[in-house]
């Protein structure tokens, strides 16, 4: 399945002709996609729609090697790959340590660490945004909130750059074993799993030790969902936020009117950072679901347990949800999207993101005049990935 770097009008075909469509993605894996804005809004919480793969048929599951995302990290089961009620015990235990509360009271880091990236840009006049400023925010934060010692931080930072690239990649799933993986991946997982075993004998005040210490009526998390967790936070934690970062930066300045608006008036950087996560969100689809019984969608029969995917890149361009869906407007008011999907598997970092790129935006906008494009923008290259919608790097110009 490949709808190109820009997906939006074959989109808007498929919502009016074939809004239930077959797809074969590139390792072998089939299923439907589902494009029109209240299928994917009602499926994204239907209880009938399990995340578990092991509800896929066999065939599937043997092309996908059954658990794409645990066997390409060794890990167990996690929050995206289980239904209630490890669902929903997984989530809550997670829940009582990524509190609002702690995500708030990571807002001077964020705001310090952003200040720290931006001196350096500043003097420059050029920069990649997404390679010298999205990335370097959203992991630093990241190490911040799982308590990574500064001393890692940079080496952390290249194995997670091996994470991702791993993770974004269209084979990545083909391989299974733990010699298949790379180094960095490697490396990175060991040392998740020592700084569980020094925070158990050593606590310090970091997502890791609330981790530990989550505790619900005698319940805690075992060693391998500890690291899952600490997987997804840095896939989901950081990709969010750097494509939030990357994609919405494209979209003002590409719309000059529109970034001259937020310009003028800061204060609709609320509204527009949900814009941006509309109308080219960090994600395209959600992760795969399978019915656990008969469905009917859009009139169309989808048998138990056969894969589907949920376009949110599709759905957030729906005529019949959005007036105007494909014009980029940053006083958008009523904006009802699901960039981060939908009841029970709601993203859990979606709070987090939308702090980082309220700060990031408020700081580029002040400090960067001048900002554009320092190419043009069919030379822009995205992420090849099944659910990722990213930018790989984003070159800009400003008034040094």
């Amino acid at each position: 399945m490949d709808f190109g770097e820009d997906p939006y009008p074959q989109y808007a075909w498929l919502r009016e002709q074939e809004p239930v469509r077959q797809v074969m993605e590139g390792r072998g894996l089939y299923g439907v996609l589902v494009t029109r804005y209240e299928d994917v809004r009602r499926l994204l919480s239907d209880p009938r729609m399990s995340k578990d793969p092991r509800n896929a048929p066999l065939d599937w599951q043997e092309a996908g090697k059954g658990r794409p995302l645990e066997d390409r990290t060794g890990l167990g089961t996690h929050l995206l790959t289980t239904d209630a009620p490890e669902h929903t015990r997984l989530r809550r235990l997670v829940s009582t340590a990524f509190t609002a509360r702690r995500v708030e009271g990571l807002r001077g880091q964020v705001q310090q660490i952003t200040d720290g990236l931006l001196d350096e840009i500043v003097p420059r006049g050029r920069v990649d945004l997404v390679t010298e400023f999205a990335f370097p925010l959203a992991i630093t934060v990241i190490c911040e909130l799982l308590g990574v010692p500064s001393a890692d931080q940079d080496v952390f930072r290249r194995w997670t750059k091996d994470f991702r690239r791993w993770t974004n990649t269209t084979g990545a799933a083909q391989a299974g074993s733990d010699d298949a993986r790379p180094v960095g991946l490697r490396d990175l997982l060991e040392y998740l799993t020592e700084l569980v075993a020094k925070r158990r004998e050593e606590p310090a005040d970091g997502l890791v030790d609330a981790l530990i210490a989550a505790r619900d009526d005698g319940d805690r998390l075992d060693e391998t969902e500890l690291l899952s967790m600490m997987a997804l936070l840095l896939v989901g934690g950081f990709e969010t936020t750097v494509n939030l970062i990357g994609n919405g930066t494209l979209a003002l300045l590409r719309h000059p009117d529109q970034l001259a608006v937020l310009r003028e008036r800061p204060e609709l950087v609320d509204a527009a950072l949900e814009e941006m996560l509309r109308y080219d969100g960090s994600f395209e689809t959600a992760t795969w679901r399978f019915p656990l019984e008969p469905i009917e969608v859009a009139g169309t029969r989808i048998e138990k347990g056969y894969p589907v995917l949920l376009s949110l890149a599709s759905a957030n361009r729906d005529q019949d949800k959005f007036k105007e869906p494909d014009v980029f407007d940053v006083t958008r008011s009523d904006n009802g999207h699901v960039a981060f999907g939908r009841g029970a598997h709601f993203c859990l970092g979606a709070p987090l993101a939308r702090l980082e790129g309220r700060i990031a935006f408020d700081g580029l906008l002040r400090r960067l005049p001048g900002l554009a494009l320092a190419v043009p923008p069919e030379q822009l290259r995205w992420q090849r990935s099944l659910t990722i919608r990213g930018l790989e790097s984003l070159p800009v110009t400003f008034d040094a």
